[in-house]
């Protein structure tokens, strides 16, 4: 047994204090979920352990440590300072890949997941059965694969490192529930590690542990999500009840405070009034003013003592009703490639107001579908389709690539900024992140922008591939309430079961062929 301590960190970006006189002493037997809002500090806490960024505060660990997802983005490429700051341990360092992201999405399978780990062939397909995976496609290019194929093969190399200690970020995102299920039996397996979700159910079934990332601080709690969630609501429950109790003694302190010197400035200035009654109003006025002053200091402290306790605000959505009923009919519809379908032929239509969810296992052509409404699909489809041409469609999208200032971004999608902006701010985006370049903000954060995009844009018809992804808890709880709220037409791809079946009008489930 060892320990990953912290010792009074302090970190932050500029003005952007993220952890202030942290302490935490973590076991590596644990098996630790971190949680907390998007952009709070998740990622730099990870890329603090790694040494990818650096802090005069003490970090005492001897483990090396190992990180998921492997694949890194061109920015990193071009950021060498950042390969000589990573730790020589990480063996998926910057150094080790040889290849760009252009390159990379035209290679076969194997060899990128060869670029980024040492492996044998026979145990890496051993992981990957164990992950239900084809092994044909190893031998397809990577960028040809489904965004959940993607994140399974990340997830065997991850599985085949036996040596390092894993700080494992978001990885249930793009996978279905059976694969999701099959990650989760393996990390109950697994002594010690960190993993980074916002999916509620998975930390439940895979956690010991939880740390959460709370104003600055770190906080320890021993038990599952669930046993986190009831902690917290307890103590913001009281600590709601105790900042009701401050504003109350505050409003009347200021109350108090006013009174005394209306009364004192009357008394002194009051008609007819004696040279002595005027000394004595003055005395009484000197008097209620240093009272006020110390009432004014009272409500500051007080006012000091209030919690920050989190909080939302509904988001706003260009939604923009069709004349047409209904936008999406498909009869006996399917898509493939040279005479092989993805999925057997389904039969629905879409109204408007109505969401309808796509729903089935990785890789079996959901996304294809969006692709197809896009006319970005390059195979083949069978079946009747009617799809009105000319509909507004506003997409969130599985894999996406948003860079540039913000300003720019919202010129070249055409989006009403303050409209675009609001909704960032609402989704818990801070007003100085507004200046960071998209590629420079955490994962969390590039979520919002393509999230807040869609929003602002004019739309008849949304098409949201996993809108989910990198997107905390009172995010979510947005989000249900923007779409209960708005009732837009919508075709929807989400594994998150909870969610499709309290949002959606009908769902639409894949079968293989």
């Amino acid at each position: 047994m060892s320990n990953i301590e912290f010792k009074d960190l302090t970190f932050g970006y500029g003005d952007n204090l993220i952890f202030n006189h942290a302490q935490i002493n973590i076991d590596d037997r644990w098996k630790l979920g971190l949680v907390g809002r998007n952009g709070r500090g998740k990622s730099t806490l990870l890329n603090l352990l790694q040494g990818k960024i650096t802090t005069d505060s003490s970090i005492t660990t001897d483990k090396n440590f190992v990180y998921f997802p492997q694949l890194l983005t061109e920015e990193d490429f071009n950021d060498k300072d950042k390969s000589k700051k990573q730790n020589t341990a990480d063996k998926y360092s910057v150094e080790s890949l040889s290849v760009k992201i252009t390159d990379r999405n035209s290679q076969l399978t194997y060899y990128v997941l060869n670029e980024l780990a040492e492996f044998e062939q026979w145990k890496l397909e051993r992981e990957l059965s164990l992950l239900k995976v084809d092994l044909e496609i190893l031998w397809r290019p990577f960028g040809s694969l489904s965004g959940g194929e993607q994140t399974k093969c990340l997830l065997a190399i991850l599985f085949l490192d036996e040596d390092n200690f894993p700080l494992i970020d978001e990885p249930t995102n793009q996978l279905d529930l059976e694969s999701r299920k099959i990650v989760a039996d393996y990390l109950q397996k697994k002594s010690g590690f960190i993993v980074v979700s916002h999916d509620r159910n998975f930390l439940d079934e895979v956690c010991d542990h939880t740390l959460a990332i709370e104003r600055q601080q770190i906080v320890l709690y021993q038990g599952n999500f669930s046993t986190y969630e009831r902690e917290k609501q307890l103590r913001d429950d009281f600590e709601l009840a105790e900042d009701e109790k401050l504003r109350k003694d505050i409003s009347r302190l200021k109350k108090t405070s006013l009174e005394k010197r209306d009364w004192s400035n009357q008394r002194e200035n009051v008609a007819g009034a004696t040279f002595v009654d005027k000394k004595v109003a003055k005395k009484q006025n000197q008097r209620a003013k240093s009272i006020e002053k110390r009432m004014g200091q009272e409500v500051e402290n007080k006012e000091k003592l209030l919690k920050n306790i989190e909080k939302t605000e509904p988001l706003i959505m260009n939604f923009q009703p069709s004349h047409h009923k209904r936008l999406i009919q498909f009869e006996n519809f399917s898509l493939g490639f040279t005479e092989k379908l993805l999925f057997q032929p389904i039969d629905f239509s879409l109204k408007v107001g109505e969401i309808a969810a796509i729903v089935g296992p990785n890789g079996q052509g959901k996304s294809s579908i969006f692709k197809y409404l896009s006319g970005d699909f390059s195979g083949e489809h069978s079946g009747f389709v009617q799809f009105p041409q000319g509909i507004r469609l506003s997409f969130v999208r599985q894999i996406y690539d948003n860079r540039g200032y913000l300003k720019d971004f919202a010129t070249e999608y055409q989006l009403n900024y303050e409209l675009f902006l609001a909704n960032l701010r609402k989704l818990g985006m801070e007003c100085k992140q507004f200046s960071q370049k998209i590629e420079t903000m955490s994962q969390g954060q590039q979520k919002k922008v393509e999230l807040a995009r869609s929003l602002s844009q004019e739309a008849e018809l949304y098409l949201w591939d996993e809108p989910l992804n990198y997107l905390d808890v009172f995010n979510r709880e947005q989000i249900i309430q923007l779409l209960e709220t708005y009732h837009p037409t919508m075709l929807l791809v989400e594994h998150d079961q909870a969610f499709v079946e309290k949002i959606s009008n009908q769902i639409i489930n894949l079968k293989d062929t």
